[in-house]
C-alpha cells in the first residue's frame, strides 16, 4: 500500500511539475508585460499631467480648481492603469468593476450633503460669479468678503471680522450678489425733509455736497430724486458712485455733510410723527 500511495503522489508531483514548465513561459510573459505597462503608463500619466497642469496656467485657472483637477485627472488615471496591469495578469475585472460600483453607491448615499458642497464648489471655481477679495451677500442672508474657497466650502470674513464657513452647496443654489466685481458701487440712502422745505433748494445743497466730495464720481452723475411723499416726511435719495476701496468713506462723509448743510440752511429733517386728532360729544 505503501508504494502505491508513494506513486500516485509522484505522479501528481510529475503533473504540477509539468503544468507549472508549461505555464511558466505565459507567466513569465505576462509578469514582464504587466511590469512594462506599469512603467509606461506611469510615464505617460507624469507627462499628461504636466501637460494639463501647463494648459491650466496658461487659461489662468483658478489654485483650488487647478489642484483638484489635477489631482482628479490622477486618480482616474491611475484606476485606470491598474485595471489595464490587473488584466493583464489574467484577473478578471468585472469583481472589481463590481466592487467599485457597489462602494459609489454607498458612498454616494452616505454622503449626500458633502457631494452636493463638491458640485456646488465646482460651478462655483469654474463659473467664478465671486472671486478671492469680492464682497459678496447671498439670498440666505450671509455676506461677507471671500477668504478662499475650497472645494466643500467657502470662507467669508464679515464687516463685524467674523468668519463664516458657508457650504458651496449653499452658495451655488443661492442669488449672489457681487458688489465688487464691477469695480465700482454706487452709494443708495435716503434723507427726509419736512414738508414745507423748498425740495428744489434741499435738492441744490444736496448736490453741492456731492461736488464737492474728493470720492465722488462725475460719470456716472451722481443724482439727489425725490422717491417718496411719507407719512411725516418727503424722501430724497442720494445716488453717487465711487471706488469699491472708498465706497464706505464717501457714503459716512456724505451722510454728514448732508445733514450739516440742510442744517445750515435751515432745513428740517423731521423724525417719524403723527398727529392725533380728538373729538368729544358735546
Amino acid at each position: 500500500m505503501d508504494n502505491l500511495e508513494f506513486d500516485e503522489v509522484q505522479q501528481h508531483w510529475d503533473k504540477f511539475i509539468s503544468s507549472a514548465i508549461a505555464w511558466a513561459p505565459r507567466i513569465l510573459t505576462a509578469l514582464i508585460s504587466a511590469l512594462l505597462i506599469y512603467l509606461i503608463g506611469s510615464w505617460l500619466i507624469r507627462m499628461i499631467k504636466r501637460v494639463v497642469d501647463k494648459g491650466f496656467q496658461k487659461r489662468q485657472m483658478d489654485a483650488s480648481l487647478q489642484h483638484f483637477l489635477s489631482n482628479l485627472i490622477g486618480w482616474v488615471l491611475n484606476i485606470l492603469l491598474f485595471i489595464v496591469v490587473v488584466t493583464q495578469l489574467g484577473v478578471q475585472t468585472s469583481a472589481f468593476v463590481a466592487i467599485i460600483g457597489a462602494a459609489g453607491l454607498a458612498i454616494g448615499l452616505a454622503l449626500q450633503g458633502s457631494l452636493a458642497n463638491f458640485a456646488g464648489g465646482i460651478l462655483i471655481l469654474l463659473l467664478k460669479p465671486f472671486r478671492v477679495g469680492d464682497f459678496i451677500s447671498s439670498s440666505s442672508g450671509i455676506s461677507g468678503t471671500v477668504n478662499e474657497i475650497d472645494i466643500f466650502n467657502t470662507k467669508l470674513t464679515t464687516p463685524q471680522n467674523q468668519l463664516v464657513v458657508v457650504p458651496n452647496g449653499e452658495l451655488s443654489n443661492s442669488s449672489i450678489t457681487n458688489f465688487t466685481q464691477m469695480g465700482t458701487r454706487r452709494t443708495w440712502f435716503d434723507i427726509r425733509v419736512a414738508y414745507n422745505s423748498d425740495l428744489r433748494k434741499a435738492k441744490e445743497i444736496l448736490m453741492d455736497v456731492i461736488a464737492e466730495n474728493e470720492f465722488a464720481f462725475k460719470d456716472p452723475a451722481p443724482q439727489v430724486v425725490v422717491t417718496e411723499l411719507g407719512d411725516s416726511a418727503i424722501n430724497l435719495s442720494i445716488r453717487v458712485t465711487t471706488s469699491n476701496e472708498y465706497f464706505w468713506t464717501m457714503q459716512e462723509q456724505l451722510i454728514i455733510s448732508c445733514k450739516e448743510a440742510l442744517d445750515a440752511a435751515g432745513i428740517e429733517i423731521p423724525f417719524p410723527q403723527r398727529d392725533i386728532h380728538i373729538r368729544t360729544n358735546s
